[in-house]
């Protein structure tokens, strides 16, 4: 589950995951809720991957992880995550008290680590590079970044596509990052 302000990238990042999966022959499922405002009001989304074709989204009662990019509306998220789930979020701008008592809360400088780069807009992507590597095991990453890279080129549109190349670098960085201080989840 992924959650935060809308205008944050939550719906991009969330969809770059889902075609990521399915690009690697995994059968994935988006779920996207957000309100009316084009910025500032709630905005949240769920993949949900599966064994088999997934015929609708599934009821998500329990998560096994989450990424807040902003703690604003993120009550109804740590509701749904389990205890001992993964919990990612953006320390640049997440209140160090929200999900504390999490065993798996890790917090990564996402927006400060997008500014450092040079592009303040790829936050988002920072912290899906960070999930991946988190999520992934002894043979790699959940999904590797080249395929994350091409997912996230195909689904941005023509007005967006000269972000293309620090979206790629953020993804990079956000990996980095968590390997660089030896956090695992």
């Amino acid at each position: 589950m992924l959650t935060g302000i809308g205008g944050q990238g939550i719906q991009l990042v969330a969809k770059t995951l889902a075609s990521a999966f399915t690009r690697q022959g995994r059968f994935a499922m988006l779920g996207a809720e957000y309100g009316g405002e084009m910025r500032g009001g709630p905005s949240q989304a769920t993949v949900v991957v599966g064994d088999a074709p997934l015929r609708s989204l599934p009821v998500v009662a329990r998560a096994h992880s989450a990424i807040l990019f902003h703690d604003r509306f993120c009550a109804p998220t740590l509701e749904r995550l389990s205890h001992d789930g993964l919990c990612l979020v953006n320390g640049s701008v997440v209140d160090e008290p929200v999900a504390a008592d999490r065993p798996r809360r890790i917090a990564v400088p996402a927006t400060a680590t997008a500014k450092e780069i040079g592009a303040p807009q790829t936050a988002g992507f920072v912290l899906l590079g960070a999930y991946v590597h988190l999520t992934g095991d002894a043979l790699g990453p959940l999904v590797p970044l080249d395929v994350l890279g091409e997912a996230m080129v195909e689904l941005l549109p023509p007005y967006r596509r000269q972000h293309a190349a620090s979206n790629h670098e953020a993804l990079a960085a956000g990996a980095e990052l968590v390997r660089s201080i030896g956090v695992s989840a």
